[in-house]
């Protein structure tokens, strides 16, 4: 059997992204204690309802956000995983990743639940001090994510920090 002829979880398949369309779009499941995705930190352009423990956030090219998977069946935990995905543009090259279409350009890719809490609290450590997560700069995220899969600590993300990449991005890098 085909991966294209098994089912989605609780029927349909997920609406594909057309050629004309230029959003990404994310599947959010949550089926109590079975599966739980969702979006940690991003600004979605749209958001349509499927059912009660479905919908699909869409997001415009260069947005970026957080998506957040865990699964468990009857003996416990069988994934935990964060992706901070940036939204490409039709046409640029991109990573593909479930329940994302097309796909995306993946900043930071964590597994394991010890780390992506890490990844957790970072991300609340950044939004502390007043700056949006979604506008951190992707390398920071990048390095979080080779930190942290190191199992080191990674650099606190600061104003200063952000500054210095707005200005960056301001002038085109």
């Amino acid at each position: 059997m085909t991966s294209a002829a098994v089912p989605r979880a609780r029927g349909g398949s997920m609406p594909s992204a057309l050629p004309s369309d230029s959003l990404t779009h994310v599947e959010l499941t949550h089926i109590e204690k079975r599966i739980e995705n969702w979006i940690r930190f991003g600004r979605e352009a749209h958001e349509q309802v499927l059912d009660r423990r479905r919908r699909v956030f869409s997001y415009r090219p260069g947005s970026v956000f957080a998506f957040v998977r865990w699964a468990a069946n009857d003996f416990g935990t069988i994934i935990s995983r964060i992706d901070i995905v940036r939204a490409v543009e039709p046409g640029e090259a991109y990573q593909t990743l479930p329940f994302v279409r097309p796909g995306g350009d993946i900043l930071l890719k964590i597994e394991g639940w010890p780390k992506v809490e890490q990844v957790l609290h970072h991300i609340d450590a950044v939004e502390a001090v007043g700056i949006d997560a979604c506008e951190v700069a992707p390398d920071h995220w990048r390095h979080v994510g080779n930190r942290i899969g190191a199992g080191h600590t990674p650099r606190p993300y600061t104003v200063d920090r952000h500054q210095a990449w707005l200005k960056r991005r301001e002038i085109g890098q």
